[in-house]
């Protein structure tokens, strides 16, 4: 029976590139493994001739003399290498990387980096905004000095691992495929700990508490993070530590409200100020400045004082401070204050005019409601 193209089998065109075969290979070749495919015999036969296919076209040689003689010329010049595919060279690297998930993980060394730690800080809206050094206690892991994060006594007690014969990689079958994976026993380091290190007992990390002074720019808010590369958990032998990100969390403030860059704050103002209009002393994080209230101010009414809000982190942009004026009502009146404010409640009444308009257009539509 005639053998079928190798690039129909692995669907792609004639001039498809490596990362194109590689793709298609992996896709096809995941679908029908016969792990995944156990006691489908025709899943078994399209996966060898995945490999076959994949292994010629990969080889720049092979695809070369595939294109020109086809498979008649694979067969007379490689004695028969078009004929069934190979488990060692290039392509065990290649299925490595296809199907580690498959084996439990690819050719390569476990030692991982260290693990990121996070830190919390609280800051006042002052120190936020003006910015701040900031001294932390932190309990981590660091590599031990005394072996080097080895393990071994003085960094040196070692022996050949025995299992893969120092080569940190061993060769795995599963049916009828075998693939090259790191060594389990000394994680692909090819040595093994002879003599434990006294001081980490053989961890090659320690428990330690770091003093760190970090300097919190201005402008932060809450949710930054700051990061402070190499200041996490320690990694194994040969790798580096994690980073430690400090994380700002911004106090509520007695008098503003941050927004962005904008900071919101309430004054209150008496009844005759906000009829009469006044200045008012308001306060800012860098003094205090004076504001006009006109006259017929009413509750709510927003002013906005240029450039007295926070600076950008990012940008040399400054916000503003929004000032809400708030008319407080007055409450423990006396006797006189009170007879005072019935006289001028009842001028409003009768004199017919706009001091209170919205309270007269009120009463207009409840007249017209019931009308």
């Amino acid at each position: 029976m005639a053998k079928q193209d190798y690039y129909q089998t692995l669907g792609v065109s004639r001039d498809a590139s490596p990362a194109e075969l590689k793709k298609a290979y992996k896709k096809l070749a995941m679908k029908h493994h016969p792990d995944r495919n156990q006691g489908d015999k025709a899943s078994e036969s399209k996966f060898k001739e995945l490999s076959e296919a994949y292994e010629v076209l990969s080889d720049t040689n092979k695809r070369q003399t595939y294109d020109q003689f086809g498979h008649d010329g694979l067969d007379s010049r490689f004695g028969g290498a078009g004929g069934g595919y190979s488990a060692g060279g290039s392509f065990n690297d290649i299925f490595g990387d296809v199907f580690g998930d498959i084996f439990g993980g690819g050719g390569r060394s476990q030692t991982r980096r260290g693990s990121d730690l996070e830190y919390q800080i609280e800051l006042s809206l002052e120190d936020a905004i003006s910015g701040k050094k900031v001294k932390m206690k932190i309990p981590s892991t660091i590599n031990c000095v005394d072996c080097d994060g080895t393990g071994a006594k003085d960094g040196t007690a070692f022996t050949t691992c025995s299992h893969c014969n120092g080569t940190g990689q061993v060769r795995m079958s599963q049916g009828f495929f075998s693939v090259q994976q790191t060594c389990p026993k000394c994680n692909g380091t090819g040595k093994m700990i002879e003599i434990p290190c006294a001081t980490c007992s053989g961890v090659g990390r320690i428990k330690k508490t770091k003093n760190l002074s970090v300097s919190i720019p201005s402008g932060v808010d809450n949710g930054d993070s700051i990061r402070l590369t190499g200041e996490g958990e320690a990694g194994g032998p040969g790798a580096p530590p994690g980073d430690l990100y400090v994380s700002v969390r911004v106090k509520p403030h007695e008098i503003f409200e941050r927004q962005e860059n904008h900071l919101l704050c309430e004054i209150p103002v008496n009844f005759t100020t906000a009829t009469l209009g006044d200045k008012v002393i308001v306060p800012t994080l860098d003094g205090k400045v004076e504001l006009k209230i006109p006259r017929g101010t009413q509750s709510g009414k927003q002013f906005r004082i240029k450039n007295k809000g926070v600076k950008s982190l990012r940008s040399n942009f400054t916000g503003d401070l929004y000032c809400r004026v708030h008319v407080e009502t007055p409450i423990n009146i006396t006797k006189e204050q009170e007879e005072l404010l019935r006289q001028l409640d009842n001028s409003f009444r009768t004199s017919k005019s706009t001091h209170i308009p919205k309270e007269n257009r009120w009463v207009d539509k409840i007249k017209e409601f019931f009308e």
